[in-house]
């Protein structure tokens, strides 16, 4: 495994754990997120609700999207690639251009459960490169 492809793999993990840790952080955006993070001992992060939503939530699915874009370099997987930044582009989209909608939430919802699912991905089946920068090697049946 390369330095590069370490990097993006950590920077995803970091990015995915980050975002979900500030939302069971924030009672009043995220109730049913806040319910398991206080069930496991993180309760104590709501007196921090203002910094999680407004700076530590954007910069952690920041980090998850330039890794997972960087990931492309590492692995040339495009389908991979594309999987793993939509889930921190619609965290980022829900926070900002979609917040004055009512359905934001579910599309924050359902953007940090993508996150979730490819972080877990990651982990069971890493990605390995398969093309190099001058083409793909077409696999001999």
């Amino acid at each position: 495994m390369s330095k590069f492809s370490l990097c993006t793999r950590i920077g995803d993990k970091f990015g995915m754990l980050g975002s979900l840790a500030s939302t069971m952080g924030c009672a009043m955006c995220f109730p049913a997120l806040a319910g398991i993070g206080a069930a496991i001992g993180l309760g104590f992060l709501s007196q921090w609700e203002g910094l999680f939503i407004t700076t530590l939530l954007p910069l952690f699915a920041g980090i998850a999207l330039l890794s997972n874009g960087l990931g492309w370099i590492a692995h040339r997987q495009w389908h991979r690639s594309l999987i793993g930044i939509v889930g921190p582009a619609i965290v980022l989209l829900s926070l900002y251009p979609w917040f004055q909608y009512s359905w934001r939430s579910w599309t924050l919802y359902g953007g940090l459960l993508l996150m979730f699912v490819v972080g877990v991905w990651d982990l069971i089946a890493p990605a390995h490169r398969r093309c190099s920068r001058d083409g793909c090697e077409i696999p001999q049946k």
